[in-house]
């Protein structure tokens, strides 16, 4: 059975239970199946060698969902060729498709977690009785290993942007 950690999150003062692991700065970056399309399916294989900023959205379609995505956005063209920065959640990839082309968001991987919630898992951030994937910010070095974390405490708070990107940019 999973690990879960209840009262680790909030949604508007209520406690949520995530399940996995709170992964930390030097642990090495679980593997996982995200889904690009419906039928394509990327791991973390297919990002080696490249800093990953991973970003975690509960839901593309609600408002800081939508701010911390065109606010990483802006930043991917600034952060070189070396960087990728993935967007995940659970929406369904033509939701993130439709999303994107309607928010002219074109420098972030757009990654579903839809199918089987692994990456939620493996990452601590499935929210159990939502079935979503819970706000946070990963930084994965070209090694996969783990320099940079922020798990929020609210989901409808934002993240630290300016903190995440420094990471990214002490490891270029």
């Amino acid at each position: 059975m999973a690990q879960e950690r209840t009262g680790a999150a909030t949604l508007k003062g209520n406690p949520l239970t995530l399940i996995g692991p709170e992964l930390k700065k030097g642990d090495q970056a679980p593997d996982f199946q995200l889904n690009k399309s419906l039928v394509d399916v990327v791991s973390l294989k297919d990002f080696a060698g490249k800093v990953k900023l991973v970003s975690v959205v509960p839901s593309i379609d609600t408002g800081v969902c939508d701010a911390q995505t065109r606010r990483f956005n802006e930043e991917a063209g600034k952060l070189g060729d070396n960087v990728v920065v993935l967007t995940v959640s659970v929406d369904l990839p033509f939701a993130q498709a439709r999303w994107c082309g309607a928010a002219g968001v074109d420098k972030v991987v757009m990654l579903s977690d839809y199918r089987n919630n692994d990456f939620g898992q493996a990452y601590g951030v499935l929210i159990k009785d939502l079935a979503l994937d819970f706000r946070a910010i990963f930084v994965i070095d070209e090694k996969d290993t783990i320099q940079y974390v922020e798990y929020l405490g609210e989901m409808t708070e934002h993240p630290n942007y300016e903190a995440a990107l420094n990471a990214v940019k002490a490891l270029v």
